[in-house]
């Protein structure tokens, strides 16, 4: 008979409190110092920051779907973007342009497959050219490298398809499958030792009798994490998530799909950079663009819809319930009135395939609707304030609830295109701020 056999014939006591010492044990494996909400590159960048700044501390990050970068982290058009459209000034701006350098360094560094493509930003009228020049003095102050305006001519010797007056240049602008990294960061993470839970769908946070780990986060299911601090990055989720914990529902998110074409293989030589046009500043989108993808195929879009639930990727995905959520929410009323107009024209283009062809033939004209087919799509977590004002910086809270819980949860609330390119900056920013407020 083994030692444990023999143990286990010991008087009734003593199993108690080995079998007390066996629950505790396996309680404890699901304590954390810090635990991370979300999967996508955001998140993961994070709970890998947070993991290299403090080796000594336990951390997890959990997703509730079966595999990392599962939506928006998964679902892009792929750019690596250089920093041009961002207000000077604002968070957009600055982690853009930092983060653009700490990507290429880590892409370099992983061996993970890029290109640096550049991108061509066109003005194919004469009124769209003040426009364009405002671009490029908004590169300028942002500190994008190596921005250029070219001429019609210049335009033709990078993209002899392209045809346009003037264009700005921004050659560090590139291409990357955002999912690969998404998922490198969680490798990096969980080699240092990092815990990783998927299928863990978050549904409620309660205050802990614990006092050391006071925050309890339970999923779906019933399973049970305790944490002592908590980082939410749950993109489309993020305002539904933050409520959970007490904090205040705004930035509401909305959800838009945007679909976009493949060009059929045989014509994907027809362009080897970004070619976008000159963003209108009456509508908060950028407008349909071509984009070479690290696979080898070329996509064009996307166009800007409403998505009828927020996992909305086709007309027919539809969920009541955050369908009437959404349309109670008078910031999307107020918003709706507004671009009523164009929201019109972006659904005629989604059911009309030649009508997203033609805003592509503004500057490549040589491309019909015959070398396009249905391609995929993805969904924007656009956050909106109460007075439809769409809030395009990246928005980072801790607004507390009441109890513990509010006091130790910080919040990613906002982080839309350049999230991703952003995403080592974003994550390093976070870790100062948990730092601050938390006192790791």
């Amino acid at each position: 008979m083994t030692i444990m056999g023999k143990f286990l014939q010991l008087p009734c006591r003593y199993s108690t409190y080995l079998n007390s010492f066996r629950r505790y044990v396996t309680v404890k494996k699901n304590y954390y110092d810090i635990v991370v909400i979300g999967g996508g590159v955001v998140g993961s960048a994070s709970a890998r920051e947070l993991l290299q700044r403090y080796p000594h501390l336990k951390i997890a990050i959990v997703e509730k779907e079966n595999r990392y970068a599962c939506h928006q982290s998964g679902n892009n058009s792929g750019v690596i973007h250089a920093g041009i459209y961002y207000k000077p000034g604002s968070l957009k701006a600055k982690l853009c342009v930092q983060g653009l350098d700490l990507t290429y360094k880590y892409l370099d560094e992983k061996g993970i497959k890029y290109s640096k493509c550049g991108k061509l930003i066109v003005a194919t009228q004469r009124s769209e050219v003040p426009r364009l020049l405002d671009l490029y003095e908004r590169g300028l102050k942002n500190g994008v490298k190596d921005i250029q305006l070219l001429d019609n001519k210049e335009i033709l010797e990078i993209e002899p398809n392209c045809k346009g007056i003037q264009a700005v240049w921004s050659p560090h602008t590139g291409i990357v499958s955002w999912a690969e990294v998404t998922n490198s960061y969680v490798e990096d993470f969980i080699k240092a030792g990092g815990k990783s839970y998927l299928n863990f769908e978050v549904t409620k946070f309660i205050e802990a009798e614990d006092g050391q780990y006071p925050v309890m986060i339970i999923d779906s299911k019933g399973s049970v994490i305790q944490a002592k601090y908590v980082l939410t990055c749950c993109g489309l989720h993020s305002d539904s998530v933050a409520v959970l914990t007490g904090c205040p529902e705004e930035p509401k998110i909305i959800p838009f799909r945007g679909e976009y074409l493949y060009v059929v293989p045989h014509k994907s030589n027809i362009a080897k950079a970004n070619i976008y046009p000159v963003p209108d500043p009456r509508f908060p989108f950028l407008g349909v663009h071509l984009t070479p993808r690290i696979d080898g195929r070329v996509i064009v879009g996307p166009n800007a819809i409403l998505a009828f639930c927020k996992e909305g990727y086709r007309w027919g995905d539809i969920n009541l319930k955050e369908l009437k959520d959404i349309c109670s929410f008078s910031g999307f009323r107020k918003m709706a009135m507004k671009y009523a107009g164009f929201g019109v024209k972006e659904m005629m283009r989604s059911a009309i395939m030649p009508l997203q062809v033609m805003q592509i033939q503004r500057y490549i004209q040589n491309l019909t609707s015959a070398d396009v087919e249905k391609g995929p799509a993805g969904v924007r977590a656009q956050a909106m304030a109460k007075d439809g004002t769409l809030i395009e910086d990246f928005v980072f809270d801790s607004k507390p609830g009441t109890g513990a819980i509010g006091s130790r949860v910080l919040h990613c609330r906002n982080a839309p295109s350049p999230g991703a390119t952003s995403s080592l900056a974003i994550a390093k920013m976070i870790a100062d701020k948990m730092k601050e407020e938390f006192k790791l």
